[in-house]
């Protein structure tokens, strides 16, 4: 009797130790994750563990639109929104904004985090200090927006082979993904033909690596439901949908997988169907709908068939801005049927190559669109700054000589009829 209880204390012993330590385990992931702020901006994110909003100030009085008074930060109406996205199993995201009146997104294009290429081996090299590889001008746009979003092309993970016969294959080290932070990411898409470049493991990680900083994504997921799901954005009493897909490769069995009811991989939209039904949830649940996606061929200014065939698709069914990326290179900015098109934001901070780039803002407010910038942008040696005077010029003069349905004036404003 005596060792059956000695045995019976041993087991519980054990299996409160485990339990305890579980509990502390949740309880941190759940501090680095409601906690959290990039920027300052983004308060939540609740993909896999929907909880009270315990970083956010208490309520104020509000006004009728929803709007704090007291703070001017978080309204009662975008926490309602919140609660009420979470209990629908939606991915959805608090975000603080600077003004009470607005919300500003900004956009770049392509990342690379991967230290076998040449921008990583530079940045490490240089001591890994974004102050020293992104101008002090550009950072603060960077980090000032309320939602900063980039597409974010290659997994993070140790672990994973290369794609056979891939020409060009990427990987970063899980650690790297803090980068993202002190740049002011806020989300990423992984919407993207590197996102499986070292196959389901590393995809994987991926997905626990973003979530376990805090950084929402979109475009990919452990299995198709996760994939097709919109990320809502909650500001100032509004809910943004941000939806992604890619089209490339285009082919009928592509090195990228794309995800399934039972695997993990990308939302693919060479067919549209998938993503006309997202768009269509998307808009359905909230008052605007961007669509980030990878699309056009590589290294060419001028836009495709299929992106020009696709803007008008996703313009009717309900999209209210496009922004595009995959060409490496900048592509024109238009308007179709109603809805602005940035067909490629170019290479960000993606290889060694002198290009010019952008950090495209746009400002919402509760009609729509209220502004659309485009700021200019040069990588050269590994390095990525804000472009001024002439050189600024210089890239604004291109822009409209290829974008000729949208006037764009001095300091990179856009406007269309």
């Amino acid at each position: 009797m005596r060792k059956q209880i000695k045995l019976f204390i041993t087991i519980l012993f054990a299996v409160l130790t485990v339990g305890m330590a579980l509990m502390l385990l949740y309880v941190e992931r759940l501090k680095m994750q409601t906690g959290s702020q990039n920027g300052g901006v983004l308060v939540e994110f609740p993909f896999h563990l929907p909880q009270a909003n315990s970083g956010l100030q208490q309520d104020a009085p509000e006004d009728g639109t929803g709007q704090n008074v007291e703070d001017g930060k978080m309204s009662g109406k975008s926490r309602e929104l919140y609660e009420e996205a979470v209990s629908l199993g939606q991915k959805a995201v608090l975000v603080e904004c600077a003004d009470a009146d607005q919300v500003v997104l900004a956009f770049a294009g392509d990342i690379l985090f991967d230290e076998a290429y040449t921008i990583m081996y530079q940045f490490v090299a240089r001591g890994s200090s974004v102050e020293d590889t992104f101008t002090a001008g550009l950072l603060e746009r960077m980090r000032g927006a309320d939602v900063f979003m980039l597409n974010n092309e290659f997994p993070y993970s140790k672990r994973g082979t290369p794609t056979a016969g891939k020409q060009f294959t990427f990987r970063a080290n899980p650690q790297h993904a803090e980068i993202l932070r002190e740049l002011g990411v806020d989300m990423v898409s992984l919407a993207n033909n590197h996102a499986y470049d070292y196959g389901n493991e590393a995809l994987l990680d991926t997905f626990d690596t973003l979530e376990t900083i805090g950084i929402p994504y979109v475009g990919a997921g452990r299995n198709l439901d996760e994939a097709l799901k919109p990320v809502y954005l909650i500001a100032n009493g509004m809910k943004i949908a941000v939806v992604s897909g890619t089209q490339i490769e285009r082919n009928a069995n592509p090195d990228t997988k794309e995800a399934t009811a039972t695997s993990a991989g990308v939302l693919r939209c060479l067919d549209p169907s998938a993503l006309l039904r997202v768009i269509a949830e998307a808009e359905a649940n909230s008052d605007f709908v961007i669509l980030y996606i990878h699309w056009g061929t590589e290294s060419q200014e001028e836009t495709d068939w299929l992106q020009e065939e696709q803007s008008a698709t996703y313009a009717r069914a309900g999209v209210d801005l496009i922004i595009g990326d995959h060409p490496h290179c900048l592509q024109k900015i238009d308007v179709v049927e109603g809805v602005p098109v940035v067909y490629s934001l170019g290479n960000f901070w993606f290889n060694s190559r002198t290009q010019d780039t952008c950090l495209v803002e746009v400002v919402l407010n509760r009609e729509g669109i209220a502004g659309l910038r485009f700021a200019p942008c040069r990588s050269e040696e590994c390095r990525t700054r804000l472009l001024t005077g002439a050189e600024a010029d210089g890239v604004l003069n291109y822009m409209r000589s290829i974008s000729p349905n949208v006037y764009i004036d001095r300091d990179g404003y856009v406007t269309w009829e």
